[in-house]
């Protein structure tokens, strides 16, 4: 059976529903038929536009930019407070919608998602038919409407329903980029921001079949693993499958909004230091162990991604989590300004279940001291033949040991009792 996926991605979700909102209380005037955003307080951090109407985007006007911005060029915007427990109440029930008729959903954001369309394709005439049905039930159910692109691969179907908008449904299966995909240019491809679309276009590189067809170790050379990531996009592999997660799952995490963009690695793995720390301490409070860590990362444009991994043993060591969100951040950080940054652990075990350890969980060469670099694992009693400078990762239990250490000097004395180095360091 053919895979086919669908990516349904609600148009404009912020502005199209606080315009319904409106309308609902009696307003005459249609956000959406009018120049109009959704943003923030000037004077905050949010005081960018979070949301456009169509007729705004005729004036330029950008997600992310500044509202003061965007008034420059419309001075006479329509401007609404965003209210995020109304798109929470939204979003619900529009997944909610989505699962009756497919289970398999993963959802992205507040308003997109993928389904799994493979184990129902027999119920209707085609796929294009369902996405049209489905499409237009939640116009005619909710209000408000959504653009569907459905392929065999995850990301096509996404690079699909950002094709022209609204309330349309397009294709984009593999044998279709070539003559859909490859003459858009490059900054149209999926992770694809403005700091990997200027270094593409420094190698001349301009649509997305110019990178296709590029060797991708030119590509790896300039721009590390983002670059082969982008080039399989362009060629249209992509072997992820949807994970829809049950109700019933649970796991534990921490996001931070940062005070202003990041734009480097160290800032952005300093926070993600915090983070884990956050996270392990929480994980060894409620006594579990995390099978997988993810990570997000949201842009100052506010595009969200995300990227997981399974643990090679469950953990819920600080340095673990802490090595394997860097790796991820690595894989999934394409240089553009970051907004926020959050790690997620899932697929939770009781920690005082039996663990199925790996080779790798034996002492090795300094890999967790890589990652914690402000603890020193020299030793005066050093095996023979070992040389000063020498190091040999802790084993898993002597770092458990040291966090539960550090979580009851901090659970007694409070949680500035014990500062890292490298926060320290950071802070002077």
């Amino acid at each position: 059976m053919k895979t086919i996926i669908f990516h349904i991605d609600v148009n404009s979700a912020y502005l199209s529903w606080s315009a319904l909102k409106r309308l609902e209380a009696g307003d005459t005037t249609d956000l959406r038929q009018i120049p109009s955003i959704v943003g923030g307080d000037m004077q905050k951090r949010h005081g960018v536009v979070l949301a456009k109407s169509i007729p705004a985007k005729k004036y330029g006007i950008t997600t992310g930019e500044p509202i003061v911005n965007a008034f420059r060029k419309c001075p006479f915007l329509v401007l609404e407070a965003p209210d995020h427990q109304l798109y929470h109440q939204r979003s619900h029930e529009l997944m909610e919608y989505l699962s009756g008729i497919c289970p398999e959903i993963e959802q992205l954001s507040v308003d997109e998602c993928f389904m799994d369309f493979t184990p129902i394709q027999k119920r209707f005439p085609s796929p294009e038919a369902a996405a049209s049905m489905i499409k237009d039930q939640i116009r005619e159910r909710f209000g408000f409407t959504v653009n569907i692109g459905i392929s065999d691969k995850k990301v096509l179907a996404k690079m699909a329903s950002d094709f022209k908008k609204p309330d349309l449904v397009h294709t984009l299966y593999t044998n279709e980029i070539q003559q859909k995909m490859w003459p858009l240019p490059v900054s149209s491809l999926y992770m694809c921001g403005k700091s990997s679309v200027q270094s593409l276009l420094k190698l001349e590189i301009k649509t997305i079949g110019d990178l296709a067809q590029t060797d991708k170790s030119i590509l790896y050379s300039h721009m590390k693993s983002h670059g082969t990531l982008l080039w399989e996009y362009a060629n249209g592999i992509d072997n992820s499958t949807i994970c829809s997660a049950p109700t019933e799952a649970k796991g534990i995490g921490n996001s931070t909004t940062l005070p202003k963009d990041v734009t480097d690695r160290d800032n952005a793995c300093h926070c993600l230091l915090s983070l884990s720390d956050s996270v392990a301490s929480r994980l060894r409070e409620a006594g579990q162990l995390a099978g997988m860590i993810s990570v997000e990362i949201k842009y100052s444009n506010f595009q969200s991604v995300s990227h997981q991994t399974a643990l090679l043993s469950p953990s819920n060591v600080s340095g673990v989590i802490y090595e394997t969100a860097c790796r991820l951040f690595d894989e999934l950080w394409n240089k553009e300004p970051i907004r926020l940054l959050g790690i997620r652990s899932s697929k939770l075990t009781d920690s005082l279940s039996p663990v199925q350890l790996s080779l790798f969980d034996l002492p090795q060469d300094n890999k967790i001291s890589k990652a914690l670099p402000e603890v020193n694992h020299e030793s005066t009693n050093r095996p023979s033949g070992m040389t000063k400078g020498s190091h040999v990762s802790p084993s898993p239990e002597k770092l458990s040991a040291l966090d539960k250490t550090l979580d009851s000097i901090r659970k007694k004395y409070g949680n500035h009792a014990v500062i890292r180095g490298s926060f320290l360091s950071k802070d002077s």
